[in-house]
């Protein structure tokens, strides 16, 4: 993979907020295309922070992060082209179908040759009910909801895919059909950063995995290196060694 450019990178990425809180310290995290980088941490470690950077709603103090090699705070604009959200609560338009939420966001996104069949075909892929692809998403389980989320990041069909606790609240079924998603968007090449707190899923599925804490990444592993490793007790004893816990 080292022969492509990164299309998610962070370098030298720090937050410091208002009330002094260092967030984050000095991020340097590469996603390359076809990779799925996993970043796992305690509540207060960082990690919606970081995601919440490279989709430029809070500025950096320090540092930069890049998106298909675009500066996502000198041009943020520009770097959202390149970028889906799935978040662990998708904002979703209650009274529009699950069909006009595609639609709506799909042309927020600048798709706007796409036809009810383009739509109807993410739904399927993300096994959403056919029943519900016309029904206003007011009334949707958090599982659905989250699928509906994943299909408007397919039909943006940009190049790096954030995604923020996706799984949480999903059952079992409906987690096991994300990751396989998650590996579709690998094929196609896409660069996907998680963050969970699933570590069973996160060896399951990522290429690599980082650990952060108190706004460091204190580990990353590839998805070699964890094979003979038990990531459960690496990340407790990451955990353990930090003298303090994290804050909230």
């Amino acid at each position: 993979m080292a022969e492509h450019q990164a299309i998610l990178k962070a370098d030298g990425l720090s937050k410091r907020y208002e009330d002094g809180v260092l967030a984050l310290d000095r991020l340097n995290l590469e996603v390359q295309p076809g990779e799925i980088y996993c970043l796992l941490g305690a509540n207060g470690a960082g990690k919606t922070t970081t995601i919440n950077l490279f989709l430029g709603f809070i500025p950096p103090t320090s540092g930069s992060c890049f998106i298909n090699g675009i500066d996502v705070s000198k041009d943020p604009l520009e770097a959202k082209k390149y970028v889906s959200f799935v978040s662990e609560n998708v904002m979703l338009y209650g009274n529009f179908t699950a069909r006009q939420n595609l639609d709506f966001f799909a042309r927020l996104g600048g798709k706007t040759a796409l036809t009810k069949d383009d739509y109807y075909r993410a739904m399927r892929r993300v096994s959403l009910q056919e029943k519900a692809f016309d029904q206003r998403v007011k009334n949707f389980s958090k599982g659905m909801r989250q699928k509906l989320g994943i299909a408007i990041a397919i039909v943006k069909d940009a190049p790096a895919v954030l995604l923020d606790e996706p799984t949480s609240g999903l059952d079992p079924k409906a987690a096991a059909e994300f990751l396989d998603i998650m590996a579709e968007l690998r094929t196609e090449g896409k660069a996907v950063l998680m963050s969970t707190h699933d570590i069973f899923r996160a060896k399951e599925i990522g290429d690599r995995v980082g650990i952060m804490r108190e706004g460091r990444l204190v580990m990353e592993r590839t998805r070699d290196e964890l094979h003979n490793e038990d990531l459960n007790r690496l990340y407790i004893d990451y955990m353990e060694s930090a003298g303090q816990p994290a804050s909230a």
